[in-house]
């Protein structure tokens, strides 16, 4: 046995509590969601939803875009980076590091 295979499974383990702290704290977040939508936020986070969730993620985006108008607003903006996240790992590391600022700077914003 080399040094290689040693430390292999050591990067496998770091990658893996990364994405358990990931998903921990988009849990939290999906928590202070009022029930429904954290029911339908939850069904869109399952890998087997990836059809709809990359399409929602660029409706929400682009309803972020259009914030002037009444029904839309920015709050559309994050949730549909959010959804893409899960499915764009450029995008899921950026995410991840957002979320671990909120969680060290804001942590009443994740009801901690």
């Amino acid at each position: 046995m080399n040094a290689d295979t040693i430390d292999r499974p050591l990067v496998c383990v770091a990658a893996r509590s990364e994405e358990d702290e990931h998903k921990r704290r988009l849990d939290l977040l999906v928590r202070r969601l009022p029930r429904r939508l954290q029911i339908a936020v939850r069904w869109l986070l399952r890998p087997s939803a990836r059809w709809v969730r990359i399409p929602a993620g660029l409706l929400l985006i682009a309803g972020g875009f259009l914030a002037i108008l009444p029904i839309f607003g920015l709050w559309m903006l994050p949730l549909g980076v959010v959804l893409l996240a899960e499915d764009v790992p450029p995008l899921r590391r950026a995410t991840g590091r957002v979320l671990a600022w909120i969680e060290r700077r804001h942590p009443n914003w994740m009801g901690l």
